[in-house]
């Protein structure tokens, strides 16, 4: 995003100014003070670069900063040669150039949490950048104060010796590898995982996994799951009592897929999923991480593996209109488990007088032909919402920030929540009170209708029987409802807003489409019995682990009135 691009320029250019900067002026210079403010300045730049930009290589700009700190701690003191300061010294600029490299080796280890295991080495080789910046304040420092140079010496071989140790932790484990394997996979074996949850995604996805877990745990197998990224060991692991492991190479896949495993599951279509997909011994299912009439549902990869959960029948008609072609068996519709703790309203809600509304919209798409965002626009929809007396519950799609156009439109619509919350005492919600403080469960059952963009949120709203609206962002026009037919039970919004007054009035007053929405409920989620309907997924995962499997014979869905609306208990 070009936004995302200006920040990181911005930071890369002041820390390499700033590194030069206090060279010159301690070296050309005879401000020495000056030179070493400006160099802890620099450490300070670079520091905040790496938060911004993790990867980034800082090396020339460090032996910079230590060569002007050096200099001017050389000139704090008298001109006679100074040994203890001359260590310092090499060992400083040693370590600047060698944090490169052992920070790369230690990257490669693999890492776990919730197993009985130490890995301390690659923790120590993460934040050596971290360490590094901190000896150099520590000598910049010392040197502004004028200490002893055996002050400086000390800091630097304390951070030396953790280094040291490992490095050779880690050259022994590369040129005299254990024979049992190392100890993560000596605990994995022990742990005898039955099942696997393969992730791979950018930073900021985990809500993929997460919303899987608890239904994972409820299977009753041992498991683990298996991440791709670094970024995501702490959220993931601290959700879930399974272990958790970072593989950062093939290698270390090898190490962490120990032979009790059955089956892999996956919930993207993320392009490091092949790296475990050539593990022909395990079954491989594709769980997703939403149901949507969006391009990415009906993804051709898909292909690749042995099963496809879905949520519905719909979501098989979705792939054959895309024109990919999967064989009928490799479907399994086993609901949406995460939507059991969403509330069936079974009485349309008409003529609400303060109806409460939730907004959710998403983010633009890693391309253009993936993006339904409606934030351009958000602003008009929620104005005509708070004339009409509603509150409103505004949660966005977590990639939204990543859109610097669209951070700013969502900053606008919670200024505007805000300043009516304030004045009309309405309990607005938005940010994280929305977004992480409740789960989507909880913001469809205080609500009374969903606006939504093209989502999986529409599909689990509809499990609520509830009334929902759709944002048409393109210029489908009546071919939109074709491209998305879970618009068919929902009221559709055009880009240029010029329906909203009537759209809103369906929504919230008449909504004509009350009956028509339990058919496709049933079409979109399956048709299982609400008080059990998490165990179709249950059954289906637990014959995958065991194909000789029988589950109990299925109990009959809910009964349903001729409109096609469900029975409430007492009328059945």
């Amino acid at each position: 995003m070009r936004g995302d691009l200006v920040r990181k320029l911005l930071a890369r250019g002041l820390t390499t100014g700033l590194a030069v900067l206090a060279f010159l002026v301690v070296a050309l210079t005879g401000a020495t003070g000056w030179g070493l403010t400006v160099a802890v300045a620099a450490l300070t730049a670079a520091a905040v670069e790496r938060r911004i930009r993790p990867n980034a290589e800082v090396v020339a700009e460090s032996v910079l900063i230590a060569a002007g700190i050096l200099v001017g701690y050389a000139r704090r003191g008298d001109d006679s040669f100074e040994p203890a300061l001359a260590l310092a010294a090499a060992g400083l600029l040693g370590l600047v150039l060698l944090s490169g490299p052992l920070r790369a080796a230690g990257a490669l280890e693999i890492r776990a949490a919730n197993l009985p295991v130490r890995s301390w080495v690659p923790r120590l080789t993460a934040r050596l950048d971290d360490a590094l910046f901190g000896l150099l304040a520590v000598v910049a420092v010392a040197a502004g104060l004028d200490l002893p140079p055996w002050v400086a010496l000390a800091a630097v071989l304390l951070v030396a010796a953790g280094c040291g140790a490992a490095g050779l932790d880690l050259a022994r484990r590369r040129f005299r590898p254990s024979a049992g394997g190392g100890p993560v996979g000596r605990a994995l074996r022990r742990h005898q995982p039955e099942f696997v949850l393969y992730f791979s995604a950018p930073p900021g996805s985990e809500y993929q996994v997460t919303m899987w877990l608890p239904y994972l745990e409820r299977i009753g197998r041992p498991f683990l799951v298996l991440v791709r990224e670094p970024e995501h060991l702490s959220p993931i692991a601290a959700a879930t009592r399974a272990p958790v492991v970072f593989c950062p190479t093939l290698k270390a896949m090898d190490e962490a897929l120990v032979p009790s495993l059955r089956v892999a599951f996956y919930v993207n279509h993320g392009a490091k999923n092949s790296h475990c997909i050539r593990f022909s011994q395990l079954g491989h299912v594709q769980l997703h991480h939403g149901d949507s009439d969006k391009a990415p549902s009906a993804n051709p990869v898909s292909g690749i593996f042995d099963k496809i959960f879905v949520a519905g029948p719909a979501a098989i008609e979705r792939y054959a209109r895309a024109g990919v072609e999967i064989p009928a068996e490799k479907f399994v519709v086993v609901g949406r488990p995460q939507v059991e703790a969403i509330e069936v309203r079974r009485e349309p809600a008409r003529g609400l007088a303060a109806p409460t509304v939730l907004y959710t919209p998403t983010w633009t798409g890693h391309h253009a032909d993936a993006n339904y965002c409606s934030l351009p626009v958000a602003e008009t929809i929620l104005r005509r919402l708070l004339d009409r007396g509603a509150t409103v519950i505004l949660r966005a799609h977590p990639y939204t920030a990543q859109n610097p156009a669209s951070a700013r439109q969502l900053a606008r619509l919670t200024e505007l929540l805000a300043v009516d919350r304030a004045r009309s005492g309405r309990a607005h919600l938005w940010g994280a009170a929305a977004g992480r403080e409740l789960t989507l469960a909880e913001c469809v059952n205080r609500s009374d209708a969903l606006i939504s963009d093209v989502s999986g949120v529409i599909s689990d709203y509809l499990y609520s029987g509830k009334p929902y609206a759709v944002t048409d962002m393109g210029a489908g026009g009546a071919d939109f409802v074709t491209r998305f037919p879970l618009a068919e039970a929902g009221y559709v919004l055009r880009r240029d807003m010029s329906n909203l007054d009537e759209v809103l009035t369906e929504l919230l007053d008449t909504d004509p489409k009350a009956a028509e929405r339990w058919g496709t409920r049933a079409r979109y989620l399956g048709d299982f019995p609400a008080d059990s309907y998490a165990e179709a997924f249950l059954d289906a995962a637990r014959r995958e682990l065991e194909p000789g499997w029988n589950p109990p014979a299925p109990r009959t869905a809910d009964a349903v009135a001729p409109d096609g609306s469900p029975l409430s208990p007492t009328a059945q």
